[in-house]
């Protein structure tokens, strides 16, 4: 288990952004053997240990020399993204002798938790020849917070206005020069950058705490800490009767509905080139993804002890009691009866425990990849996932040994 946390610390630090994940998962990946196709390329097979980069987001597969009779695709999903600030264009912005980073808000973040923190820049520069540099600041910009001797009312009840009270600020002027600096970090001349995803993180380390060191306390759990567990879990894998798919996706924050989101058709394509490797026809192709089952695995909330009546009143999820299964009647999680005993099963072969997770019905849930992959692909989906306290802040909580349990589950569900 300690092993397994300090790994997952290690890629949070080395995942600011879901383009930095991706590269970190593709790094993982080809370290384990896995072998990296083309996208625009045609493929001479897709048997065996392969995976794909599409922007933030990546697929990787182990797919024996033959489909069993019966088998399908056994699928895990996640996403790499999580809520930030996005630089908007324009080196900066300028305020009362101050020089300020321009951005937008990006996804649901708690708001107040990034005030007062020291804050880094990162994501992805395009060049004018099309190549993509991954770029990553220390610690450069901050959103101060007013002081209480000025907002004698603040703690009745913080109000920030998204575009007044949310820019961070960067040095004093004259100012500008924030393309300049990171041309400098990626290496890069100043006019050959065409434009940039960049966005802001929490640039603290991931912690242990806890009396008894139950806990970690870290920035992007939502949803790193899943991506980290199946990655783990397809590490380890072995090719089976059938084929096991790992799916990190992009942009859920902000709806999946883009080319590397759960929404887009980045698994579907993957899919059917790997139904067309195997000789499958259309007919045979529909078939094999009825047979086939997804694991949509995204974080979800254990009970808060300070605001317990927003739980529901019965079901009380914990950390360090295994992953929950997520389960709501409007369908915001994919979860039914026959995608429940796909996972009991899967947990009961890897011996870990597992939770469910309902909300109180005064309080609507969120949702996940898991409804728009049984959508779009109509295949069995069930929502799972670590528990958190202060999901979407810029610092989030997870049990220490909930992420373990959750890549057990994945290796005995892709076993």
């Amino acid at each position: 288990m300690q092993a397994h946390i300090a790994d997952l610390a290690d890629f949070v630090v080395a995942s600011p952004t879901s383009y930095h994940a991706a590269a970190s998962i593709a790094a993982r990946l080809s370290a384990a053997g896995f072998t990296r196709l083309d996208e625009t390329a045609e493929w001479d097979t897709a048997t065996g240990k392969r995976f794909v980069v599409r922007h933030g987001a990546v697929i990787a597969w182990i797919a024996p020399e033959t489909l069993g009779a019966g088998s399908g695709a056994r699928i895990v999903g996640t996403h790499t993204d999580s809520p930030a600030f996005k630089v908007k264009p324009g080196d900066h912005l300028t305020s009362a002798g101050w020089t300020q980073l321009g951005v937008e808000v990006y996804g649901g973040p708690l708001l107040n938790s990034w005030l007062d923190r020291d804050l880094g820049i990162a994501g992805r520069i395009v060049t004018r020849d099309g190549a993509e540099h991954l770029v990553k600041t220390g610690p450069v910009c901050r959103i101060p917070q007013l002081a209480i001797h000025l907002d004698r009312q603040v703690n009745e009840g913080l109000k920030l206005d998204k575009q007044q009270h949310l820019q961070p600020v960067l040095s004093l002027l004259p100012g500008g020069g924030l393309m300049d600096h990171l041309a400098d970090v990626a290496d890069i001349e100043r006019e050959d950058i065409a434009f940039h995803d960049l966005y802001t993180f929490d640039t603290q380390r991931p912690e242990v705490i806890g009396l008894r060191d139950e806990f970690l306390a870290s920035a992007r759990l939502d949803n790193l800490a899943c991506t980290h567990a199946a990655l783990v879990a397809m590490e380890q894998a072995e090719v089976g009767d059938h084929v096991a798919v790992f799916a990190a996706f992009d942009h859920e924050e902000v709806g999946s509905a883009t080319t590397s989101g759960a929404a887009g058709p980045i698994l579907e394509d993957v899919l059917l080139r790997i139904a067309a490797g195997y000789g499958l026809g259309v007919d045979a192709t529909r078939a094999w993804l009825r047979r086939s089952a997804c694991v949509s695995a995204d974080t979800g909330h254990v009970v808060h002890p300070n605001y317990p009546n927003h739980h529901d009143p019965v079901v009380r999820p914990l950390p360090n009691k295994g992953p929950l299964v997520k389960i709501n009647a409007q369908q915001r999680y994919a979860t039914d009866a026959v995608g429940t005993a796909i996972w009991l099963d899967a947990c009961e072969k890897a011996e870990v425990p597992t939770q469910p997770f309902v909300s109180n019905n005064a309080v609507p849930c969120g949702s996940t990849i898991g409804p728009i992959t049984a959508t779009r692909l109509g295949i069995t989906t069930v929502d799972v996932g670590v528990g958190l306290l202060s999901m979407h802040s810029a610092r989030e909580l997870v049990g220490v040994e909930d992420p373990e349990y959750l890549a057990k589950a994945c290796a005995a569900f892709w076993a």
